[in-house]
């Protein structure tokens, strides 16, 4: 199984000689499982490899965005904990989908439940890891892993580090963020633009300037508010 984030035309050379190599020491059939959180790398990695072996071409299976269900009930979440780790990866910019992730986690055992969050951490999109962070800062988190506790106490860790001066700044910045919010917000609405309550309230909680700066961008040629949060293809 891999996951594919992109397209990676020097794998496909690859691919082939690790599946030969295990059926050679396996002596079974090989399948070769791509995950793709984007359409369009599903769609490359669909295509047949063709090898100089005569007769030996690999057709990777692949799973895209398409065939992954946006996760959005918290029961659902918890009884397809590997499901709702997929749904992150491939809808993680909708909150909702993330939402529903972490009230599942609270019904896994403990043992269990920092794997899940860590594993769709790091498959999830820069914007869907944002939201994530966001939900660890807001809630109160019981998922006790070195990585989780990271991102939970990273608010409380900053504002007791910092000093008289460095406050001032993050005040300065956080104004900045606002401001920034709400003209992403402002645009969305001179245009027509329908915004869900949940996406509000995620604009709203954005502090990243850079990243609001961008939305600003995106909000004048969007069509849906879900355009905003799309990485790049």
């Amino acid at each position: 199984m891999e996951i594919q984030q992109k397209e990676e035309p020097d794998k496909l050379h690859a691919l082939p000689r690790y599946a030969a190599a295990l059926w050679l020491q396996l002596a079974c059939p090989i399948t070769v499982l791509m995950i793709c959180p984007k359409a369009r790398t599903a769609k490359w990695a669909s295509a047949p490899i063709r090898t100089s072996l005569p007769g030996y071409t690999l057709a990777c299976q692949v799973i895209g965005p398409d065939q992954i269900p946006a996760v959005t009930d918290p029961a659902e979440a918890a009884a397809h904990p590997e499901l709702a780790a997929l749904s992150v990866m491939a809808h993680g910019e909708h909150p909702p989908v993330i939402e529903a992730f972490v009230a599942a986690l609270r019904h896994l055992p403990d043992e269990h439940a920092p794997q899940y969050y860590e594993y769709a951490y790091r498959l999830a999109t820069k914007a869907a890891r944002y939201v994530m962070e966001r939900v660890m800062e807001t809630t109160t988190w019981p998922v006790y892993s070195p990585f989780a506790r990271q991102h939970y106490g990273k608010g409380l860790e900053v504002g007791r580090a910092e000093g008289r001066e460095e406050g001032r700044e993050e005040g300065r910045r956080r104004g900045r963020a606002e401001g920034e919010a709400r003209a992403v917000l402002t645009v969305l609405e001179a245009r027509g633009i329908a915004v869900s309550d949940s996406d509000r309230a995620f604009i709203s909680a954005c502090t990243d300037v850079g990243l609001l700066d961008e939305w600003v961008r995106r909000a004048a040629t969007a069509t849906s508010a879900a355009d905003l949060f799309a990485e790049e293809s």
